[in-house]
């Protein structure tokens, strides 16, 4: 996995210049840990922009899923469809997980603060989706 200090890999579409970006991978749209996660986002989407942060989601579903999970939740950030899974793959986040004893390859659910100059300042790992917001803060203050 990519770490702290890294320069972020490069997303089609995306800057990363003159903002602090919190790009989160997520395994699919519209599942409850991932529901979630978003959530939480939006809930504090407001003071999130105030602080100057610019959020950005990924997963491996197509933009008419998005679209769909974005309408339902009244998302109000970009999620990027990633089916042939390379930004994924670029950010060291697609791999091995274990679910209910079967093992399968998918989405490590991780977050990324890229800073203006495109360069990783925080990588979480363990993410709580509810409480995403809150976890975020507290690890940016370190």
């Amino acid at each position: 996995m990519l770490t702290e200090g890294t320069k972020a890999p490069k997303i089609k579409g995306v800057d990363f210049k003159d903002k602090t970006t919190v790009l989160y991978f997520y395994p699919k749209d519209d599942t409850p840990g991932c529901t979630a996660n978003a959530c939480d986002f939006r809930d504090n989407y407001a003071s999130l922009t105030k602080k100057g942060f610019t959020i950005i989601g990924v997963s491996p579903q197509d933009e008419k899923s998005h679209n769909k999970f974005k309408a339902k939740y009244d998302l109000p950030f970009e999620l990027i469809p990633d089916t042939d899974k390379t930004i994924a793959q670029a950010y060291e986040v697609w791999g091995k997980k274990k679910f209910m004893g079967k093992e399968y390859e998918g989405i490590l659910r991780t977050t990324f603060v890229i800073n203006a100059k495109g360069v990783i300042e925080k990588v979480i790992e363990k993410v709580d989706t509810k409480n995403s917001t809150k976890q975020l803060l507290e690890t940016i203050a370190k």
